[in-house]
């Protein structure tokens, strides 16, 4: 099944996303091994060019480079560290992390649309970060964003789906890559976003945070791969009333 998530007219073959910022080094290779991503996030200032301690000695070259603007309190900062990644040779594509609120980490909408149109003019592939809200949605589209990420929960709260209902709008409503990112904790959420329509989910909290990172990583990338599936097939049915699966007439008829 040729089923290739595309963004910024780029294919993609995993629509699993690792957010890395909570790995080490060697942590963030094997998540990458077991968990058969194509993207990474990556801070800027693990980014340590020519010094010991480099993220990007541990990404594969055919892993697409995502960095984010983690610690932008407004558009124009976004767009520094934007500017700066790519400078650097991280590639066009950028991950807009606009958060002002240093108590919930919530992302400011507004700075990010803002930032979202100055970059998409200089050419990058722009996956902002955002509170699943229409409006702010269809302003990104029209912002130039490559794709919109809502957050399913607060970062790093392992909650899950809270924003589920107001996810399921952007997706029946917005013509771009829906991708639900922060708050995810489990497999099985993961698995039902994708079951929802999103096309893909970025994971961070909940690999690093479990007892078995290889492992997690691996039970992420199967839900994702099985929500996908289930959407695609269509899920069946809900009934309120019970129905039989086999006939119940007939069979002691001679």
């Amino acid at each position: 099944m040729n089923d290739s998530l595309i963004i910024g007219g780029q294919k993609f073959r995993s629509r699993l996303i690792l957010g890395s910022g909570k790995f080490s080094l060697e942590m963030t290779q094997a998540v990458i091994t077991y968990g058969e991503v194509d993207m990474v996030t990556l801070a800027l200032r693990r980014a340590n060019i020519g010094g010991k301690e480099n993220i990007l000695d541990y990404i594969p070259s055919n892993v697409t480079l995502l960095p984010n603007t983690s610690g932008a309190r407004n558009a124009e900062e976004a767009v520094r560290i934007a500017r700066l990644a790519r400078g650097i040779g991280c590639g066009h594509f950028i991950k807009l992390e606009v958060i002002s609120d240093s108590k919930y980490l919530l992302p400011d909408n507004y700075e990010t649309i803002k930032a979202t149109e100055m970059l998409s003019q200089e050419g990058f592939h722009v996956m902002p970060y955002m509170y699943p809200d229409l409006h702010v949605a269809r302003a990104l589209v029209n912002a130039g964003a490559a794709a919109v990420m809502p957050l399913g929960a607060p970062i790093g709260s392992n909650k899950g789906l809270c924003t589920k209902e107001f996810i399921r709008i952007l997706v029946e409503e917005i013509d771009l890559p829906v991708i639900v990112d922060a708050g995810i904790g489990r497999p099985s959420q993961a698995c039902e976003a994708m079951e929802m329509g999103v096309a893909a989910v970025m994971c961070n909290t909940a690999i690093a945070t479990s007892g078995n990172i290889a492992q997690m990583a691996s039970a992420f990338k199967l839900a994702v791969q099985a929500g996908r599936e289930a959407y695609i097939a269509r899920l069946g049915r809900v009934l309120d009333k019970a129905e039989a699966s086999s006939p119940l007439t007939g069979f002691l008829e001679d």
